[in-house]
């Protein structure tokens, strides 16, 4: 599993010239970071004195952050798996009418499935965004620096995410399901976007 490799290993593999991993993997690494500076910063507010206030709620972004953080590390894996999926797909044979026909709609059924994978990705980025917004807003002010951090390293994610969704939407001849998932893509592009200036406009104050 690539979350288990260290992070020499992974950048190593990376680096190699292979496929996998590649950007869409380790924009779901980048999310999980954000997710883990957002945590981060939750620690070093719930339950201090000045902080009561918004300790309940810190608490539970932690979880949140948390959560996302395993999830996102595990989408580095399943966005592996669906690029090669596609590979496989187009390496099938297609020596006969009906084999051409199998292979072309297995790339189809490959392709989509590398469009979601993606976009899923981008989603919980845009989630974590908004815990790394919260505690840059509520959180520890000493460590507002760490959650602006996260959010960033969230956003790189999301538009990284985003980019492989439109690659992938290109090759897909499904006009109803290009059309919704482009829509989906441009909703939390706008909404990361307004989202990444109410942020830095916080660490300003």
């Amino acid at each position: 599993m690539l979350s288990e490799l260290s992070v020499a290993e992974l950048l190593h593999q990376t680096a190699l010239g292979t496929p996998v991993p590649g950007g869409g993997s380790l924009s779901a690494m980048a999310a999980a970071v954000g997710a883990a500076l957002a945590q981060m910063v939750a620690g070093l507010t719930a339950g201090r004195k000045q902080f009561e206030a918004v300790t309940p709620e810190i608490k539970e972004l932690a979880k949140t952050a948390e959560r996302l953080r395993v999830d996102l590390l595990a989408d580095m894996d399943r966005d592996a798996d669906a690029y090669t999926a596609v590979m496989t797909a187009f390496r099938l044979p297609r020596d006969t009418a009906a084999k051409k026909t199998h292979r072309a709609d297995a790339i189809q059924q490959a392709t989509r499935e590398a469009a979601r994978v993606p976009l899923a990705v981008a989603e919980k980025a845009l989630e974590v965004m908004t815990l790394a917004g919260t505690v840059v807003a509520q959180g520890n002010p000493n460590a507002m620096s760490d959650g602006a951090v996260g959010a960033l390293l969230a956003r790189a994610a999301l538009q990284g995410a985003l980019l492989n969704v439109k690659i992938n939407l290109r090759d897909i001849r499904d006009e109803a399901f290009t059309t919704r998932l482009s829509a989906q893509a441009e909703a939390l592009e706008a909404r990361a976007r307004d989202l990444e200036a109410t942020i830095l406009a916080e660490t300003k104050r």
